[in-house]
């Protein structure tokens, strides 16, 4: 599986990296789950399909951060990527707190993936 990110994506990283120091560590461990199951798992993550494009986007409502254990269930980072099975690649879309934002940002998804 390759792996590619948005330019967005890498500027959402380096703000986060500033809090969460931890973080690169808990992409490593997204980057090794995701070509195991890419594809959305429910209640975990979910595709978004109301945008009306044809790429397969991904929203992941929490993933681990060892630098936010213990902070209660409301907090947590949001991640959006865009999957492509027919040639093994995920591209980070965002990279968000969810205390920051609540939802993902479409128009960024648009621009790039319509």
């Amino acid at each position: 599986m390759n792996f590619d990110e948005l330019l967005a994506f890498k500027k959402d990283l380096k703000t986060l990296l500033k809090k969460y120091r931890t973080l690169h560590d808990d992409l490593a461990i997204v980057q090794k789950v995701l070509p195991i199951s890419p594809d959305e798992r429910p209640p975990f993550s979910y595709r978004i399909d109301q945008l009306g494009i044809k790429t397969c986007v991904i929203k992941v409502r929490k993933i681990a951060c060892k630098s936010l254990k213990g902070k209660g269930v409301n907090s947590g980072l949001g991640l959006v990527y865009a999957y492509f099975p027919a040639e093994q690649k995920i591209t980070f879309i965002e990279l968000y707190h969810k205390n920051d934002k609540e939802l993902e940002d479409r128009n960024r998804i648009l621009m790039h993936f319509s």
